[in-house]
């Protein structure tokens, strides 16, 4: 940890002492904006009360805000971090809706009602899929409303179709594994990068930062450019390597390495990882390239944002006992130890 670090190196040089307390100071000041997100994270979390009605799925806000400070790491952007952490959040429920608790005829329903982002569409839902998608609604047109006032662009048609094609996509996989389907690992891999949910979250990220916002860029952001689709399929391919452990993932919602192993019933577990590890490296490469084209249609700050959602990947989808993976949890221990000291007893 950064702090140990500083407290725990004996530095003996009077100018470089100096520089040292600045780094302790500024590193308090940092550490202070972000237990702030956190309150102000937990609270949105509690309010919507979707931890009590589903049991069945993940709760980790403050695992989930790990995601918006990797991403968007300057402190003035605490505004910022706090709304990126919600559609992260939403995705983690609604994708944990399709893969563990929904019936398919509910998935269907519940898929129609958001392409129509119509809730009585929603009806004869359980509770549960309903309380989400009410949540779901509610976030976005309230993201949507400051967004307008801060940027002077409503961006709720734009956050309404993200959301369309992740939860046709999610649907897509619901059939096909309901079905005992495995398609062609292309397929699946198209369909895989949308239901990454990669696309929903920077198109809320693009919208946040509100640079560059005119109708050429956001007709670009909506169809998912190069950009954002290569992070998207960093994201899936790494994931479906089976890397990600989490303890309550009991689904079957499949992995590009289970189809192109079915598609290729000679090639061997280990070369077809081998062949998923180039096609991420492959990934990256192009992704380093969509960066550093000029001229660029986003800003600095969403491109970089583009490249530290990638970054983070094998950190937040690995579960083993590394130094990284350890540097993690001391933060995560750290941040929720100060949040449970402010807590009233």
């Amino acid at each position: 940890m950064v702090n140990n670090f500083l407290n725990n190196t004996d530095i003996r040089n009077e100018n470089i002492k100096v520089f040292s307390e600045f780094a302790k100071i500024d590193y308090e000041i940092v550490r202070s904006i972000h237990q702030k997100e956190i309150l102000q994270i937990t609270n949105w979390w509690k309010d919507l009360g979707l931890a009590k009605e589903l049991k069945f799925a993940r709760d980790q806000p403050l695992k989930w805000h790990m995601w918006s400070i990797s991403v968007l790491a300057d402190p003035n952007l605490s505004e910022q971090r706090v709304d990126l952490t919600k559609p992260i959040s939403l995705v983690y429920i609604i994708d944990d809706i399709f893969d563990l608790h929904g019936t398919l005829d509910d998935l269907s329903v519940f898929t129609e009602a958001v392409n129509e982002w119509d809730f009585t569409a929603a009806n004869q839902l359980p509770e549960s899929m309903k309380i989400s998608l009410k949540a779901l609604f509610d976030t976005t047109e309230s993201i949507s409303t400051n967004i307008f006032e801060k940027h002077g662009w409503n961006p709720i048609e734009s956050l309404q179709k993200s959301w369309k094609k992740l939860c046709n996509a999610f649907l897509v996989e619901a059939k096909w594994f309901a079905h005992g389907e495995f398609p062609k690992s292309e397929e699946y891999l198209r369909n895989g990068i949308v239901s990454s949910g990669v696309h929903v979250v920077l198109v809320h990220l693009f919208f946040l930062l509100g640079q560059g916002i005119n109708k050429e860029t956001v007709d670009f952001v909506d169809g998912f450019p190069p950009i954002i689709t290569l992070t998207a399929m960093i994201l899936r391919l790494w994931d479906d390597l089976g890397t990600a452990k989490d303890e309550n993932q009991d689904g079957n919602d499949g992995s590009y390495l289970e189809c192109y192993t079915r598609e290729h019933s000679n090639m061997t577990v280990e070369r077809a990882r081998e062949h998923v590890s180039q096609l991420i490296s492959d990934a990256w490469k192009k992704l380093n390239r969509e960066c550093l084209s000029r001229p660029s249609p986003f800003s600095s700050i969403f491109t970089k944002a583009c490249l530290n959602v990638a970054r983070m990947i094998p950190l937040m989808y690995s579960y083993d006992d590394s130094p990284s993976q350890e540097s993690l949890k001391e933060l995560m221990r750290s941040l929720a130890s100060h949040l449970e000291s402010q807590q009233p007893h």
